[in-house]
């Protein structure tokens, strides 16, 4: 999901959430390594490859840091702040975008239902302007290890996106893998993909 949750890594562990995202451009190959080696600090460093050219190429390396101002708990909510930047190799001129938002999470019914709501700015290379970013979601659970997933998100100057798919653990706790539909409001065929992803997840082995 591109709305984030008020969640990190597991403390002295790491994960890679990585996905396949088939559009009207051709596919996208995205890997997003995170490891938490502190207790509260997500560090995560990864990248896409994609049609550039007409040649497969790497397109985004982003960094981001996230930590939480209040871990969300069972029926109860979280709060988060995050920040990175995105860098484009093989775009013109400013070829870097830079971005921070909060991410907060409301959990429903024994965590059945949890709610995700984003704000944030992005300095975006592609324009060149500064604007505001949002997005919202939700995860319900509709069997021991499946989940429903939803989401809206977009910023103030052009339509917003939506995505919806199915969730499920292979391995709880271990093994997550997803598949998502998604297209902007209004755009018919033209900018719809489907993505399908896969969570690896890693107990504690960090010093």
């Amino acid at each position: 999901m591109i709305t984030d949750d008020a969640r990190i890594v597991d403390a002295k562990a790491c994960q890679v959430e990585s996905w396949i995202r088939r559009g009207g451009d051709g596919n996208e190959y995205w890997a997003m390594p995170a490891c938490n080696p502190t207790g509260n600090l997500e560090l995560t460093l990864g990248g896409a490859r994609g049609p550039v050219d007409g040649h497969v190429r790497t397109t985004d390396v982003q960094f981001q840091v996230k930590t939480l101002l209040k871990p969300l708990e069972t029926d109860s909510w979280g709060l988060g702040v995050a920040a990175g930047t995105v860098r484009h190799p093989h775009a013109a001129g400013t070829s870097r975008d830079w971005y921070a938002y909060v991410p907060a999470s409301v959990s429903f019914a024994a965590d059945r239902l949890v709610v995700h709501g984003n704000l944030g700015w992005m300095d975006a290379a592609d324009t060149g302007s500064r604007h505001a970013t949002w997005g919202l979601g939700f995860e319900a659970r509709l069997a021991q290890r499946t989940w429903l997933i939803a989401e809206t998100f977009g910023h103030d100057r052009r339509r917003p996106s939506y995505q919806f798919g199915l969730r499920h653990w292979l391995v709880p706790d271990r093994v997550q893998i997803d598949v998502t539909y998604g297209n902007r409001m209004g755009m018919g065929r033209e900018e719809r993909w489907i993505s399908l992803g896969l969570r690896l997840l890693s107990p504690a082995f960090l010093p």
